[in-house]
């Protein structure tokens, strides 16, 4: 019996799935799409999306993952940077050993790949793509690290974020 491929497979994280660090954060529903809103004020946060696709613990099955998309909108002002744009892969170990990680190499598609691009004031799909695309293997686990930068009267709205993948079973 042979595999089955899917090179066509995608998941959506919800915006409540994405860990989101300093400011005041409010869920909402704009134009009937979920979505975190940031309100204004001059200071650096943080993004920790989880890739949240099925792994398995046999190579070359279950999961490859390909490319993340990352959907938002920056209003009112343009941010003062987007400098990291990082994916983490965590090492996941038996215990009592702790997990640790390494930065991915990646590309940012060429409508984000500087931050004077990540920062305008606009609906923005910033796409993070493997160099070499990766099965996801039991031991490991994948998480889209990204820094902002806002002004004073910078509006930030997190619409969510999708796993790009195969799937082989």
């Amino acid at each position: 019996m042979g595999y089955t491929t899917d090179t066509e497979m995608s998941q959506f994280i919800p915006p409540a799935a994405i860990a989101r660090s300093a400011g005041t954060w409010t869920d909402g529903i704009t134009g009937n799409v979920p979505n975190v809103s940031r309100a204004a004020g001059a200071a650096a946060f943080n993004l920790f999306i989880p890739i949240l696709i099925p792994s398995n613990a046999s190579l070359y099955k279950g999961s490859r993952l390909k490319s993340i998309d990352v959907f938002y909108t920056v209003g009112v002002a343009a941010l003062n940077s987007v400098t990291t744009v990082e994916l983490e892969v965590l090492t996941l170990p038996v215990n009592p050993v702790a997990p640790s990680g390494f930065a991915a190499i990646t590309t940012v598609d060429l409508n984000h790949d500087t931050t004077a691009k990540r920062v305008t004031v606009a609906s923005h799909t910033l796409t993070v793509s493997l160099a070499t695309p990766v099965f996801i293997t039991a031991g490991n686990a994948y998480v889209l690290y990204l820094t902002f930068d806002a002004a004073l009267t910078s509006t930030f709205v997190l619409q969510g974020a999708r796993a790009n993948y195969d799937l082989r079973i």
